[in-house]
Order: C-alpha cells, then sequence, then structure tokens
C-alpha cells in the first residue's frame, strides 16, 4: 500500500496565526523586561536576580534569555499516573484530558438538588463519578469543603479524592506544609517515596495572580514541589476589563507573562522540572462586575493560548463544560458544549472546570455527568476521518454496486461500533419507542445515570494500611493547626 495514501487528519481550530503568535509572544518577552512581574517569594527573587534579572525591591524585570531557556529546559513531555496504574496520561500539547475544576463554594446536592454549601464527602463524591466516567481522565475536587479547619480544607480534600479514584489527581493547597502533607499521603499510596518519584500519581495545581503577581505562598508550593520531582500545574490569567487590558491580545499578554514569568522560576529552582503552563484568560461583564465565565471570550483566549503554547512547546491548562448558569439547564449545554468543543479542537493539555455552574461557584454532578457525554462526541470529531486503502473500499463499493446496500455486508458489522459513535445518554429512539419508554428528558437520563453510578460504583480500594496513615496525617495537621484557625 502507498503510505501516501493513508493519511488520518486531525481536525483543528486554531484562532491566531504564525505570525501573530511570534508578535504575542515577542510581546510578552518586552512586557517581562520592560514592565516585569511582581515576585513576593524572596528565594525566586534570589533565583532570578543570579540568572540575570533586575530586581527593584519585589518587583523583577525579567530578560528575554531567562524565559527563553525556561522554555527550552521543561519537558515537552511528561507522564501522570492513576494510583491504579491504568491510567497514565501523556501530559504533551495536542494530547487532550478533560477533568472537573476546584473551589467551589457551593455544591448540587446529588439527592436533594439543593444548592448549598461544600461539605465533607463532596469531594469524595465527585472522585468516585470521574472514576466512573469514561471521559473525565483526571479528578480535581470541584467544591471548597466548609466544615473542616479552613486552612485544611484541601488536605481533606485530597484524602478523600485518593480513597475514591484511581485515576490521577490535580489537588491544590495553601501552603507547602499542606503540599507536605498531601505529598505524604501519596508516597503512602504509592508504598515509598522512590515508588512515587517514578509514578507520580499526583499534580501540584498552583496559581498566579493577574495582573503580573506571584506570592510568596504559590511560589513557595511550587518551590517545595519541583524539589522533589512533582509535576506542576501552575495556572492564572487575566480578565479583559478588570485584571487585563480590555482587548484579547493584550489580555493574552497579561496572561502568558504570568505562566512564563513563574516557569522560569521553577526552572531556576530545577532545571527540567515538569510543568504544564495554564491560563483561565476571560472577559469582565462590565455590567454586573463579574467574569464572563461562559462567553465566548473565553473559549476564543483560551484556544489563543493553546495556539502560542503548541508554538512554543509547551503543555497547556485550559478551560471548558462551565456555564454561567444556575442549574443544569438549555444554558448550561451550549455553553458547555461551545466550550468542550472549542478546547478538544485546539488541542490544550489539560482541559479543568468541567462541572462548574454558575461563574466557577456552583459544582454540579450532574453536570459531570452531562459533559462526558459532550467530551466523548467531541472526542469522535477529533479522531476525524481515516483516509486510506482500508477504508476508501473501492472493492466493496465495486461488489455491492449500484442500487445494493452495504448494511447486511461482514465489513459494516465488524467496523461499525469503531466508525460510527454511539450515545449513552443522547437519544435517538423514534418518538413512540421514547414515549412507551417514559418519555425521558437528557435531564432524566443525566440523573439516572448518576444515581446509578453513586449506588453502584466501586473504585480501586487503597493499599493495605493506606488508610490508616492518611487518617495519621488528617490528625497530625490538625494537632498543628488547630480546628477553627484560618
Amino acid at each position: 500500500m502507498d503510505i501516501n495514501y493513508h493519511a488520518h487528519q486531525t481536525p483543528q481550530f486554531r484562532v491566531l496565526s504564525d505570525r501573530q503568535i511570534d508578535k504575542v509572544y515577542l510581546a510578552t518577552l518586552e512586557c517581562l523586561n520592560r514592565t516585569g512581574v511582581e515576585v513576593r517569594n524572596a528565594e525566586a527573587r534570589e533565583l532570578l536576580a543570579a540568572a540575570g534579572a533586575r530586581v527593584e525591591g519585589t518587583r523583577v524585570h525579567i530578560p528575554p534569555h531567562i524565559i527563553q531557556d525556561a522554555v527550552a529546559a521543561n519537558p515537552r513531555s511528561f507522564t501522570l499516573w492513576g494510583r491504579d496504574g491504568k491510567h497514565p496520561m501523556q501530559v504533551v500539547p495536542d494530547r487532550v484530558y478533560f477533568g472537573p475544576g476546584l473551589t467551589n463554594t457551593y455544591f448540587v446536592d446529588p439527592e436533594t438538588g439543593e444548592r448549598r454549601k461544600v461539605r465533607r464527602g463532596d469531594p469524595g463524591l465527585t472522585a468516585l463519578v470521574c472514576d466512573a466516567l469514561e471521559n473525565i481522565d483526571y479528578v480535581m475536587g470541584l467544591g471548597l469543603i466548609s466544615d473542616v479547619t479552613p486552612t485544611l480544607a484541601p488536605v481533606y480534600e485530597y484524602a478523600e479524592m485518593v480513597a475514591n479514584t484511581g485515576k490521577p489527581i490535580l489537588p491544590w493547597a495553601y501552603s507547602a506544609a499542606h503540599v507536605s502533607d498531601i505529598y505524604r499521603m501519596a508516597v503512602a499510596v504509592s508504598g515509598s517515596e522512590a515508588a512515587f518519584r517514578q509514578r507520580p500519581h499526583f499534580a501540584i495545581f498552583a496559581t498566579f495572580q493577574s495582573p503580573l503577581m506571584h506570592t510568596d505562598e504559590d511560589l513557595a508550593k511550587v518551590l517545595w514541589v519541583a524539589e522533589r520531582d512533582v509535576p506542576i500545574v501552575y495556572l492564572g490569567g487575566g480578565t479583559a476589563g478588570s485584571t487585563a487590558p480590555v482587548t484579547g491580545a493584550g489580555t493574552l499578554v497579561i496572561t502568558l507573562a504570568g505562566a512564563l514569568s513563574g516557569l522560569a522560576i521553577i526552572q531556576l529552582k530545577r532545571r527540567g522540572a515538569a510543568v504544564c503552563i495554564g491560563g483561565v484568560p476571560q472577559a469582565m461583564d462590565l455590567r454586573t462586575c463579574r467574569p464572563a465565565y461562559g462567553a465566548p471570550e473565553m473559549s476564543l483566549y483560551s484556544v489563543a493560548m493553546a495556539d502560542v503554547c503548541r508554538y512554543l512547546g509547551l503543555p497547556f491548562m485550559g478551560t471548558a463544560g462551565a456555564s454561567e448558569a444556575k442549574g443544569l439547564d438549555l444554558q448550561a449545554a451550549i455553553e458547555s458544549t461551545i466550550q468542550v468543543v472549542l478546547s478538544g479542537l485546539s488541542g490544550a493539555t489539560l482541559v479543568h472546570d468541567v462541572g462548574f455552574l454558575d461563574c466557577a461557584d456552583i459544582g454540579s454532578l450532574e453536570s459531570l455527568v452531562m459533559n462526558d457525554e459532550i467530551i466523548a462526541m467531541t472526542r469522535r470529531i477529533m479522531r476525524g476521518i481515516e483516509v486510506s486503502d482500508d477504508t476508501l473500499l473501492l472493492d466493496l463499493i465495486d461488489k455491492v454496486g449500484p442500487g445494493g446496500e452495504f448494511m447486511s455486508e461482514r465489513h459494516t458489522a465488524k467496523h461499525c461500533r469503531a466508525e460510527i459513535w454511539t450515545p449513552t445518554l443522547m437519544d435517538r429512539e423514534p418518538w413512540v419507542n421514547w414515549q412507551a419508554a417514559g418519555a425521558q428528558t437528557m435531564l432524566d437520563r443525566v440523573r439516572a445515570k448518576l444515581r446509578d453510578i453513586l449506588a453502584a460504583h466501586q473504585p480501586p480500594p487503597l493499599p493495605d494500611g493506606a488508610a490508616e496513615k492518611i487518617e495519621a496525617i488528617l490528625q497530625a495537621a490538625e494537632a498543628r493547626e488547630g480546628r477553627g484557625k484560618s
């Protein structure tokens, strides 16, 4: 077979041309050198100064060579593992993985449907549902636990997640001490520090602030994990019209400058550290002074950031599957679908915030279930159409001939499941069959699937002794910080 005829083109959506990407990148380098960034961590300032940056108090002006060297030092690919060994994720540009987000204040109770504060058990439910959903690739907690010692909320969150999923986890933390707690839990699950380093099953999620700000706490966390070979997601993003210029291009510069300056600090701490930069650039609705989380601009800016990161050879975390709707309604479906399709076709590596409602204030398991179906559809589009002698099928067409049919051919039976996507939630039945089956709406089917998962799904068990070690770490953290302290 002539290999020139074996072409499998993956569909791709781009926003920026190569010339535009180059212009954004060069503008970002100029911004970092001329305007600089606020760096509140003393060790990070020392690292930058030693590399040739100009430090004026806590403002650091970073010359282009430091950024360019950091981009060159960052691995083009690294792997996150599930603790069960069955869910490896190769974090590399153009390989797309979807997962929820974190720190919502409210949660949709899966039994009553009420909007309430996030409480203990909710991150565990989120992890369980993610574990069951085929198209959710990694786990985040979806909400900020309100009924524990406030500073320890992310530590409790990780403890619940790691017990309820075998998939990779992206936890967060308030401080390096909390990262240490999470790390020790992960080591307990892996069996040893060496085993965890060989197959890390979490990457720490940390943020930079816009515009052009790195806090002491955020940098302390990433510097701590960089020394221990824990992969890092470092994410932020300007809001056009408030914490970034109102133009999309200006917002891209603000977001990229924060991400690349953070990358430089991490690479100066440990050259070759595995980092995925990220951004949630979005527009501000100046009528309400709330970020427009479901607006087309967020998808547009996110795809543009993916374009720039592909150009630089860096993995990128974007956002999709979120909505400003207050419940799982038509608005939620429309906004989630547009975001998932565009993020998938953009090639963004990690896509988070699946399951968000009300401008990142409500976590919804129902939305996770609905988005799992949207992601499945999107992935079928992303597979594209294979064009080869094996798929053009001229011999079969000649055999069937004009006026024939292909349904009874063995080739159709053999390949139909791989070629034609089959839904798990979407309804394709004729009206009479749909009515006879109870005339269920999409929301009815989403809720039924969620109930089935919560009632029947069993995550892989923790290794013997791991649960006891995790509980001991939680008790030690409580003794250290004291319940109720903030």
